[in-house]
């Protein structure tokens, strides 16, 4: 698998090269501040990495609210909106793959605050690399949406996130390379549908 996710995010950086170099432009003008989002995130046996992603909110929104990004967070850009409604803003990942920090499929890396809260069972994720997509990503590919109210935080710790680690458990215990391939081709049709209108049930479906 180590094989395929270098062939992959190496072809995908050369290939998507122009694309990315037309959004960092976009990002550098459209808003003071870096063209790249660093964040510290927890990967493979529990060691941190700096994750990577094109900047879709105000420079040092960190430092001005929660961790992860709410439905209608006032917090993001613009043109974040769209980077983060079409999943562009996760390209430079790519180069997270490419050196081993992740894979291109397994559990979404978390903050390192929500993973001190883990169980002994949900820090099961940590046994392999994390990776760009997952079968949890997909369910919760608009989880913005479900995060409203006073506290979405809290929401997001409390329902979203359980939720989404009994997903990742589940793809650990009967993870194949099929699987994955069939993950990476459900992730690509995804980016291509529609966003369930504003206010979709919670059902459905870092700044995160």
């Amino acid at each position: 698998m180590r094989l395929l996710d270098i062939s992959i995010s190496l072809l995908g950086l050369i290939v998507l090269s122009p694309v990315m170099l037309i959004i960092a432009v976009v990002v550098k003008c459209s808003s003071p501040g870096p063209v790249l989002y660093c964040a510290s995130r927890v990967g493979k046996d529990g060691r941190l990495f700096r994750l990577y992603k094109f900047r879709s909110m105000v420079s040092g929104a960190a430092g001005l609210g929660p961790r992860v990004t709410g439905s209608g967070d006032a917090r993001v850009t613009a043109v974040g909106r769209f980077l983060r409604r079409t999943k562009l803003d996760e390209l430079p990942q790519l180069f997270n793959t490419l050196v081993g920090d992740m894979s291109l499929v397994g559990p979404r890396p978390e903050d390192p605050g929500y993973v001190k809260s883990y169980s002994a069972e949900q820090l099961q994720v940590l046994r392999v690399r994390p990776g760009i997509t997952s079968a949890a990503t997909l369910l919760h590919r608009h989880e913005e949406l479900m995060l409203t109210g006073p506290d979405w935080e809290e929401t997001y710790r409390k329902e979203i996130l359980p939720a989404k680690l009994r997903i990742e458990l589940d793809y650990l215990s009967r993870r194949s390379l099929p699987g994955d391939m069939r993950i990476l081709a459900q992730t690509a049709s995804a980016l291509f549908a529609k966003p369930p209108r504003h206010g979709a049930n919670r059902g459905s479906q870092c700044q995160s």
